[in-house]
């Protein structure tokens, strides 16, 4: 799951993006409406949680732009602005959702997930290939009846490649969409995450590899 978190006061918005990214997802950041603006014409992004009262372009405006795409995100407005009034304000502009600051962070994770379920790209709940299971809601995954115990990024990694499959992704593929725009191209993360991975997916060996074209599910 890809995530844009616009908010200007930076402090918050690196806590947010470093709690997102331990929960698996891949965070990218921006702190004013410009620079928003300009990674979503870059980027496909799955939820965007977007303060109100950014500078460059406001959010209420950004929220109106991103609602207005063909292939939209889904849009979770994070703001201080928690009155009634500014719920249904924000929610007239085409929000999906609307969380008011102070906020408790496990919550947090739940909208953005259940938003991500409900975009109107979002695949089947259940991935399935090789006789892996994958519940991208449950956050489980078996392989043949047994369960697997994934790190976080093992997991999204995984996730990544079932809903490819039987295409192939890239390394530039995977640390786009596993990891996020601050992944260093040069870095070998993949190609150890991998290796943990097939480790424990176990035999006969499902993750093929084919040099410079990338990895797959057989």
């Amino acid at each position: 799951m890809r995530v844009l978190v616009v908010e200007d006061a930076r402090a918050l918005a690196a806590v947010v993006a470093e709690g997102l990214r331990d929960q698996g997802m891949a965070v990218d950041l921006a702190y004013d409406g410009l620079e928003a603006a300009a990674k979503l014409d870059l980027n496909a992004y799955d939820v965007v949680v977007l303060d109100r009262d950014l500078p460059g372009i406001h959010g209420d405006a950004l929220c109106q732009m991103i609602t207005d795409r063909d292939d939209r995100a889904m849009v979770l407005m994070l703001t201080a602005a928690g009155a009634p009034g500014d719920r249904v304000s924000g929610l007239t502009l085409g929000a999906d959702d609307y969380l008011a600051k102070p906020f408790h962070f496990p919550e947090l994770v739940l909208r953005i997930r259940a938003l991500a379920r409900r975009r109107p790209a979002a695949r089947a709940r259940t991935l399935s290939a090789a006789g892996i299971e994958l519940d991208p809601a449950r956050r489980t995954v078996t392989r043949d009846g047994r369960g697997l115990d994934l790190s976080v990024k093992e997991f999204a990694l995984l996730e990544a490649l079932l809903r490819a499959a039987p295409a192939y992704l890239s390394t530039e593929d995977l640390l786009e969409q596993v990891w996020d725009e601050n992944a260093d191209p040069f870095t070998n993360t993949v190609t150890v995450t991998i290796g943990r991975l097939r480790r424990k997916l176990g035999d006969p060996p499902v993750i093929t590899t084919r040099p410079g074209v990338g990895y797959r599910i057989a």
